[in-house]
């Protein structure tokens, strides 16, 4: 993740340097009176010394007393943009995969720092979810409210926490109508979101949400896909 430079009133020049920022709030739980702590970690995926990352992430839980790790993320996948979010999770630990819920990962190949931090948290003992929330590929450059609503439902039920989501339930209608206008606007994409949707529908009659096999072969895909870009761009920066 490199700097950015800024201009001050066109003059004087700026670095910005990525960070990774950690937040503390208190989340109202179930039953209404009471509260959980919790710490937030928002930030970028570093280049390097992945090890000594995690190994201060995990420190740092560990000093604060921290529970359960839960990480959120989203990837791209054959899922039209006026169907729910699907959201898969797992665990690394067969107890908590039970309780929650939740399945044991069967993804193989290239994984990012999610990955790392989560077989960190393993390492040390310390209970970690990973959830990940299934987007359409064809609007992949546009943020989704409905992706981060998803999550924090789901993230809701495993802590059971109440959040206010309705910014993000009228965020999540506002974004349905912007990517449908555009899809509208040409007949081939409009044509495969309408198959998307039969698909999505017909998956939802017969077997539920799709299973994390399905998100794990679509994460495999992008994550190829995406180490394909960075090698060419880093071929076109050389040449």
């Amino acid at each position: 993740m490199r700097p950015h430079v800024s201009l001050d009133e066109g003059l004087t020049r700026h670095i910005d340097w990525p960070e990774n920022a950690l937040l503390a709030a208190g989340v109202p739980v179930l039953p209404p009176t009471a509260e959980r702590d919790a710490v937030l970690l928002i930030g970028v995926e570093p280049n390097t010394r992945w090890r000594t990352f995690t190994g201060e992430i995990v420190g740092l839980a560990r000093d604060l007393g921290v529970e359960l790790v839960i990480t959120l993320g989203a990837l791209l996948a054959d899922v039209p943009h006026t169907r729910p979010c699907p959201v898969t999770g797992s665990a690394t630990d067969a107890k908590l995969v039970e309780e929650l819920g939740l399945a044991t990962s069967r993804y193989e190949g290239p994984t990012g720092i999610v990955g790392v931090l989560h077989d960190a948290c393993r390492e040390a003992s310390l209970a970690s979810v990973s959830l990940w929330a299934a987007v359409p590929h064809y609007a992949s450059l546009a943020p989704s409210p409905r992706a981060a609503l998803a999550l924090c439902k789901r993230l809701a039920e495993l802590i059971d926490a109440e959040l206010d989501l309705d910014e993000l339930e009228v965020a999540g209608d506002t974004y349905e109508r912007q990517v449908s206008t555009a899809v509208a606007a040409d007949e081939e994409t409009a044509a495969y979101v309408r198959e998307l949707e039969h698909r999505a529908d017909e998956l939802e009659a017969e077997e539920g949400l799709p299973t994390g096999d399905t998100l794990a072969a679509e994460l495999t895909r992008f994550l190829r896909e995406h180490e394909e870009s960075r090698r060419r761009e880093a071929e076109d920066d050389d040449g």
